[in-house]
């Protein structure tokens, strides 16, 4: 059982990173911009990150798939050293992740209050499961209680980086950039994958098979997927 629940986790987390639509496009180029403005200089962290972009996009371009997440990450490459660039204060490359954090922290908490949680709108964008599935009354309830999770964990990173901005923290700020990112968000992945299923299980509502069936219950429940 368990080595058949740590395979399913592996072929989702292949899927997440290696797929058409892998979204590693978008993290490592303002990871790498981080890394070498710190550590070097921002001249090389800015061409580095460029560097890298032009990379994915000529990987995609070959592969004939989506630049979009490519483009996402050299979005957010180019608004950061914007920004560094119009405060002239390095501490301001964490401008932009701080407001999208905060916003962030509000949209998240208006899904819970309308019952919409944004966890499913994020499960129903990758996998295009029937929307009202995720607000069946055996369902959304999985959804909403990772989406409060999540929740607080967005809401206490967002905290603790303003905090260490109006410290003017410029190191500290870069390390829970790098802790709170790609670690805990994995991190966090494989608990919502582990703590989402089973909760569907629990629930006994319809699988997204039975639902689209309209099978009548008891239903066997969503196996696998989240």
């Amino acid at each position: 059982m368990k080595q058949h629940k740590s395979r399913e986790l592996l072929d989702e987390f292949r899927a997440l990173l290696a797929g058409r639509n892998s979204f590693l496009d978008a993290i490592l180029p303002p990871l790498v911009f981080l890394l070498l403005n710190s550590f070097i200089s921002f001249q090389v962290a800015m061409w580095g990150s460029l560097v890298l972009f032009v990379i994915f996009a000529l990987i995609r371009l070959y592969k004939k798939q989506s630049l979009l997440y490519a483009l996402g990450g050299v979005g957010n490459v180019l608004l950061a050293m914007a920004v560094v660039w119009y405060f002239g204060k390095s501490e301001s490359f964490f401008i932009p992740g701080l407001v999208s954090g905060g916003f962030t922290v509000l949209l998240t908490s208006l899904s819970l209050i309308i019952r919409r949680p944004m966890m499913a709108w994020t499960s129903y964008l990758a996998r295009r499961w029937p929307l009202d599935w995720y607000w069946h009354p055996q369902i959304r309830p999985a959804y909403s209680e990772v989406t409060f999770a999540w929740g607080l964990f967005f809401a206490a990173k967002f905290l603790l980086q303003l905090s260490l901005f109006q410290d003017a923290n410029t190191d500290m700020l870069a390390m829970s950039t790098l802790i709170t990112g790609w670690p805990a968000t994995t991190l966090l992945l494989i608990l919502t994958y582990l703590y989402g299923t089973w909760r569907l299980g629990n629930l006994g509502g319809p699988s997204v098979d039975e639902f689209r069936n309209g099978d009548p219950a008891p239903w066997k429940s969503q196996q696998r997927g989240f």
